[in-house]
Parts: structure tokens; sequence; C-alpha cells
């Protein structure tokens, strides 16, 4: 079998993990692009053995990034979330983790210059159309990944990359509350259908008999739970405008209960959405986040109460807790949710060339 090279660079960004490739050494019609990457990753087996995926949704996500014609943005961040035992690409969404990646990422392949000790990055997420600004560590003009930020869920400390999420509201719906209620009922229980970043179906983990401080095994042993969550998901996506979300990974699922972490405003189980993420998504964050200060959703009653604005909204999750700054303006129940900022990690862990089936880049 002939095979074709790709260049590339192999990241963690926060949680995740993945190849980011230049966008023009890919090809450009999607059809052909998805059978590439479900190439890259391996998709199709449950340790995706022929490939570079992990056998987990969080290590079988692909960053695609080209210079961006977009007057507001440097870099265009394409995002393509591989399956893992399917041969299937979900392109509706974007991923907050492997979004740290990118700056660093840009300036590795030379696509944005250094500008000093730190280097901003502004980003356009091209699946949701998203802007974000990343600061990135660049002393003696190279990208600096050592440092003593930690993160939950990533061990050890790294250099920190800031996000600063602009535009977030209406993701994809182009409203917060896409139904237009602060709650819904599906199938007898309440939900709270909000896209703040990523499009999500929000609930207590209490009406699914959870406490929501169950472990990531734990849930993902419960097919129950998956199937009776995955019924309820399919008629928020209706709902939401989101049409079939049969075979997309939006709407997220988000579980929340009352914190047990000393300071944390509220705990959370953040579903993928048909397997258990093992921390929390930096968009799934932003969403949460908002949902908790929106007076009447299901957050009401269950998260600690938030003041003024800006706010340093707390989320524990399985591997620790996750901070996110919020801007807002709040009147009564009337919220405008204007941004949100997180500092997270990222690390380069290889480059080089990537090889796949030369008919697959041929045609």
């Amino acid at each position: 079998m002939k095979q074709a090279a790709i260049p590339f660079h192999f990241m963690r960004g926060g949680t995740s993990r993945g190849p980011y490739f230049n966008r023009a050494d890919l090809p450009q019609d999607r059809d052909r692009l998805a059978e590439v990457l479900i190439a890259v990753i391996g998709a199709g087996h449950p340790l995706n053995i022929d490939g570079l995926g992990g056998g987990n949704a969080v290590t079988t996500k692909v960053a695609m990034l080209s210079r961006s014609d977009d007057p507001a943005a440097d870099i265009d961040y394409f995002f393509g979330q591989v399956a893992v035992t399917e041969r299937m690409v979900d392109f509706g969404p974007t991923c907050g983790n492997i979004l740290v990646g990118v700056g660093p990422a840009a300036i590795e392949m030379g696509l944005v210059p250094v500008a000093g000790d730190v280097t901003p990055v502004r980003i356009r997420a091209v699946n949701t159309g998203a802007l974000v600004e990343a600061l990135v560590q660049t002393p003696g003009r190279q990208v600096l990944y050592s440092g003593d930020t930690a993160i939950s869920g990533v061990p050890g400390t790294a250099a920190p990359v800031a996000l600063n999420f602009l535009d977030v509201v209406g993701s994809r719906t182009g409203k917060m509350f896409p139904t237009g209620n602060r709650i819904d009922m599906i199938d007898g229980l309440q939900v709270s259908c909000v896209d703040v970043a990523m499009p999500m179906m929000i609930a207590r983990a209490g009406d699914f008999g959870l406490t929501g401080h169950e472990s990531e095994q734990a849930l993902n042993d419960n097919r129950a739970l998956f199937g009776r969550m995955e019924a309820i998901r399919l008629k928020a996506g209706l709902l939401m405008g989101l049409g079939d979300v049969t075979r997309s990974v939006t709407p997220k699922i988000g579980l929340i209960a009352p914190a047990r972490t000393k300071g944390a405003h509220f705990a959370t189980r953040y579903f993928m959405p048909w397997e258990t993420h093992p921390s929390l998504a930096v968009t799934g964050s932003q969403c949460l986040a908002a949902c908790a200060i929106a007076p009447g959703t299901v957050a009401q009653g269950i998260a600690a109460a938030v003041g003024g604005s800006p706010a340093t909204i707390c989320i524990e999750h399985p591997m620790g807790v996750m901070d996110v700054v919020v801007n807002f303006t709040r009147q009564g129940d009337v919220l405008d949710f204007h941004s949100a900022g997180v500092i997270r990690t990222s690390r380069l862990i290889a480059r080089g060339e990537l090889l796949v089936p030369s008919q697959l880049i041929e045609g």
C-alpha cells in the first residue's frame, strides 16, 4: 500500500490531545477530509489500533489551522471530532480544550509571528463562529511549555495559556435559551437547554437518581442511564432547532449537583454525549456557568449564589475543579452574558509527518 505523508504537530490542549494540521495540507472536500481523519485516528476500533487515537473521545480530536481572512482574527481553527468505534467525523461542534493548543501550534507552524514575551493570538472557531483571544507565553521568541500552572486532570504543571471567549452566546442557535424557556419538560424531567459556547441539555443529577458524584467508570457502566439521557437529548435537539442529532455530538449533556469541594459553586458530570467526560470541557464549563448565574434554570437551588460581575465560577468535576471567569449584566430575571475566560495549559508532544493511504489524499 502506497502511503502519503502529512506534516503534523501532536499536542495536548487542556485535558484533550490530538494532531494539529495546516488546513492546506488536507483535502478540501469534506467527505474526503473525513476519510483522511478516520485513517489518522484509526476510528472504527475500540483501541484505535491503526491510528493515533487513544480509545477515548478526548483523544480522538483533530485541529486544522489556517490564516484567517476575518479582520478580527489571526487564525481559523477548524475542529473535527472523530468517533472511537465508528468510522464517523462530526464537524458540527468545536472543542475548547483542543483550542488551548491552537495558539501555540499556530506559532510553531509559522502561521503567527511571535510578538514578544507574550503573544496574543486571535482565533476564529470555524465550526461555531466564536472568537477567542489566546495569550501564549513566548519568551526568547519561542513557545514556552514549562511553568507552574496546574490544571485538574493533567499531571504536573506547565506554562499558562489564557483564553478569553467572546461572542459565545448562541454559538449554534443564535440564542442563549433557544427553546424560549429557562426550563423545558421532556419525558417528565426538567431540563434547561442552553447555548453558550456549546449547545447543552442540562439537568439535575438527582432527577436521574444520581448523586452527581459518581465516577466516570460507574456512569459509563450504567447503560440504562445513557439510554434515558439520549432519548431526552434527541428531543432537546429538536426543541433547540438543531434537527435530528442522532449522529451529532451536540447538544452535549451536563448533570449538576451540589458541590462537595469547599469553595465550588456546583458539581457536574459532563457527557460527550455517549460516554462520560473524564473531567470537563472548556466550552461546556462556560455553558454550565451561564446556566448557574441565570435565574429560573435547573441550577437554581443547586448552584451557590453568585454576586456581581465579573465573577469566578468554580465548577467541581471528577478530577478536581475548573474556574471560569464570567462577565455579565443581570437585572432581575434578565441576563446578558458578555464573555468568559479560563486559564489552561498545553504541551507539544511530537511533530513530523503522519502517514495515511495515498489514495485518500490523491483521490
